[in-house]
């Protein structure tokens, strides 16, 4: 079986059809290789940066280090970043209600949070779409394939199953077209949700244990004050 003869000798229409579904597929990988590497490089950073937080460095000296580096910070970074220059606000506003400012930086490290998940489950939405809509676009042109091959065939006088075959294996290819990229953008739409929902998780855990220790540190400036 030639795939190629197939391909090359279905209606215009099929063709368009496998065409549609050939750049579904494209795109598609192209996400799974960017989202792949994102991710990759989300958890690594978060295990690093909770290393340097947890290994006893001075809060401020980690937010100049985490503030100078800008645009190249990661997604832990940035939730402490945001969470840290929040507290100091609060702090130089001469705010003493502890709540208040523990508050304040727990809603800016919640926004940041927020920010860097949605940038983590950006084309996402693409790959489950494609995953949904591929194998109905496929086996559309799979129909029309089969009703322009049934159309020609009812010209003949004498159809036979050799007859028959090619016109519908013609047909088929668009069905197979249409599994080829619903399969991975489907496998990896949810292999790449479940390690954003990780890295959420992570991102929470850690917004709970800054808290805390933001209020053991504001009990230690009072008490020292």
């Amino acid at each position: 079986m030639n795939i190629f003869k197939l391909i090359a000798e279905a209606s215009i229409l099929v063709q368009a059809v496998m065409l549609v579904l050939l750049v579904f597929s494209f795109l598609s990988w192209v996400i799974i290789i960017r989202k792949h590497q994102q991710l990759k490089s989300a958890m690594e950073e978060a295990e690093g940066f909770e290393e340097r937080f947890w290994s006893g460095a001075d809060l401020a000296q980690l937010f100049r280090e985490v503030s100078n580096r800008g645009a190249e910070n990661g997604g832990m970074e940035n939730v402490f970043e945001s969470g840290f220059r929040e507290f100091v606000r609060q702090r130089q506003r001469r705010v003493h209600d502890m709540r208040v400012v523990i508050e304040g930086s727990e809603r800016a490290m919640r926004v940041a949070g927020t920010r860097e998940i949605g940038r983590l489950e950006r084309n996402l939405e693409f790959l489950a779409n494609v995953g949904s809509i591929s194998p109905y676009v496929g086996l559309f042109g799979t129909v029309i394939g089969i009703m322009g091959a049934f159309q020609g065939l009812g010209e003949m006088k004498d159809v036979t199953i050799a007859v028959v075959a090619p016109h519908i294996s013609e047909a088929l290819i668009a069905t197979a077209m249409g599994l080829f990229a619903a399969i991975p953008a489907v496998w990896a739409y949810n292999r790449f949700a479940n390690k954003v929902e990780r890295v959420a998780s992570r991102y929470e855990v850690f917004q709970e244990e800054f808290s805390s220790v933001l209020q053991r540190q504001i009990q230690t400036d009072d008490a020292a004050a």
